[in-house]
């Protein structure tokens, strides 16, 4: 009976170690074209013969996904997370696996509350959408070892998994659009601390303009929610400045667009008089009569890189663990004029 090859093998005769032949022939990155190619014709030279017994066995398993989110992202124009379960649900789908959604309500947030589909043993793992309570969540992890991994949010407590934007980087790009398209005088709009990407995108606001020698300005620093219910709130919040600029970052395309709408109420048009950008690149449609300069985030990947890492997770197969940073793209809309 001949017997098989290895990656060992093939590994062997090409002086490489067997994680480099893995990862070449299961299509990950980090070589050289030549040195993939070179070690795919060893392979069929050799007569290697891919095992298929742990992906079919990976394919075939089933399990059921509880999504938790908290009813203060469920209101009738929290469309982006709402676009987010619904993807999550449709990834699963496809991986043959069941979901069940659990709203978190804000009482049983705060009296630490476990989920009933988690209580009553009904799911196997969860994906988290948008940040719950740290306290709350802690529970769920010390009282059940639910298996869980967070999307559009992090911790940072070191033991978590997530997938979340990158929204440092994203608010450093569209500030330094503001900047090359003449604006100098330019504010934030967001609530600090309400969470986490608020604040990430705060501070890749910030670093734009230490980078261009601008100066801080508290009363160019907006707030657009309340800090602990989290819902946006253009009649208590969203205060203009007496002294305005002229362009505003905001921290997402529903906050823009209530900007839009207050800065018209007030005389002033957009991008005529005042420049804005948003975040996102999802807005619930009629909000807006004008088409939004923003930074675009690949939702359906985030869901889908938190639905395959949960299921390996749950499976006890290796998996990305950590924070998992996915990059985004500046979209140009209408909402920016040049100056100067």
């Amino acid at each position: 009976m001949t017997k098989s090859v290895r990656l060992k093998d093939i590994a062997d005769r090409l002086g490489v170690s067997t994680v480099t032949v893995s990862k070449a022939l299961t299509g990950q990155k980090g070589m050289s074209d030549e040195l993939r190619k070179k070690i795919h014709t060893a392979a069929d030279e050799m007569g290697y013969i891919p095992s298929i017994s742990r992906k079919a066995l990976f394919a075939q398993r089933s399990y059921t996904i509880g999504i938790l989110i908290s009813e203060r992202y469920m209101s009738e124009y929290s469309s982006f997370y709402t676009r987010m379960h619904q993807q999550v649900s449709q990834i699963a789908m496809d991986k043959g696996c069941f979901t069940m959604l659990e709203v978190i309500s804000a009482e049983n947030e705060k009296n630490k509350t476990l989920p009933r589909l988690i209580e009553d043993k009904k799911v196997d793992g969860v994906v988290v959408i948008g940040r719950l309570d740290e306290k709350y969540l802690d529970n769920l992890k010390n009282q059940n070892g639910i298996k869980m991994v967070y999307l559009d949010f992090c911790n940072h407590s070191g033991d978590e998994d997530a997938v979340i934007s990158d929204s440092f980087n994203g608010a450093y790009v569209l500030t330094n659009y503001l900047f090359d398209m003449g604006h100098k005088d330019i504010a934030y709009v967001g609530t600090l601390l309400a969470n986490g990407a608020i604040t990430d995108r705060y501070l890749g606001f910030t670093k734009s303009l230490m980078e261009h020698g601008r100066p801080f300005r508290q009363d160019w620093i907006i707030p657009d929610r309340d800090p602990k219910k989290g819902s946006i709130d253009s009649n208590k919040f969203l205060e203009l400045p007496k002294e305005m600029p002229t362009a505003f970052v905001c921290n997402c395309d529903m906050t823009a667009s209530m900007l839009i709408k207050k800065l018209f109420e007030k005389g002033y048009r957009v991008p005529d008089d005042i420049s804005v950008v948003g975040f996102d690149n999802y807005l619930y449609p009629g909000l807006c009569d004008i088409k939004l300069t923003t930074f675009g985030v690949d939702s359906y990947e985030m869901g889908r890189n938190a639905v395959l890492n949960l299921i390996r997770k749950i499976s006890g197969e290796r998996y990305r663990q950590g924070v998992m940073i996915l990059e985004g793209h500046m979209i140009e809309g209408e909402s920016v004029r040049k100056v100067g």
